[in-house]
């Protein structure tokens, strides 16, 4: 079971070339996003993570470009979180939602260092763990609930 986030944006104007296309450096902001929406889905967005002491910076990457968006197209940031347990990886698509087509294929993957003193952690820790499990447990909960009252 994989948890997953969606954003929409509109494809602003500073952000593209004199094509009106957007720029490839630009995605990675739309895929902070998504990002955004998952880390939210599991309550432990950028705030609470500082809170509990950890900040999770990039450490890999990479990006598939497929398709161009251009200016003023609506796009959908599709984030799921792949792994958990020792690191995060999260994998996205980034969608044109006029047609559907995909745009970008891209995941990024990131360590856990404690803010107190800089060091990467090889395990995720507890607060995350939590967090995910509980996740899970909530949509399991609600799983049964809805076949209950179907029945």
């Amino acid at each position: 079971m994989k948890i997953t986030a969606e954003a929409e944006l509109s494809v602003p104007f500073q952000d593209c070339d004199p094509m009106q296309i957007v720029w490839h450096g630009n995605y990675f902001r739309y895929l902070e996003e998504g990002r955004l929406a998952l880390l939210d889905k599991i309550d432990f967005g950028y705030l609470i993570m500082q809170q509990e002491g950890y900040a999770y910076p990039v450490v890999d990457t990479r990006m598939k470009f497929v398709d161009s968006a251009r200016f003023r197209d609506r796009l959908k940031v599709i984030a799921t979180l792949d792994e958990w347990e020792n690191r995060l990886k999260i994998s996205y698509r980034i969608v044109r939602v006029s047609d559907g087509k995909t745009c970008i294929k891209a995941y990024t993957t990131h360590c856990a260092v404690g803010l107190e003193d800089g060091e990467m952690r090889f395990a995720s820790p507890s607060c995350l763990l939590d967090r995910v499990n509980h996740y899970f447990q909530t949509q399991q909960a609600l799983a049964l609930n809805q076949q209950t009252q179907e029945q």
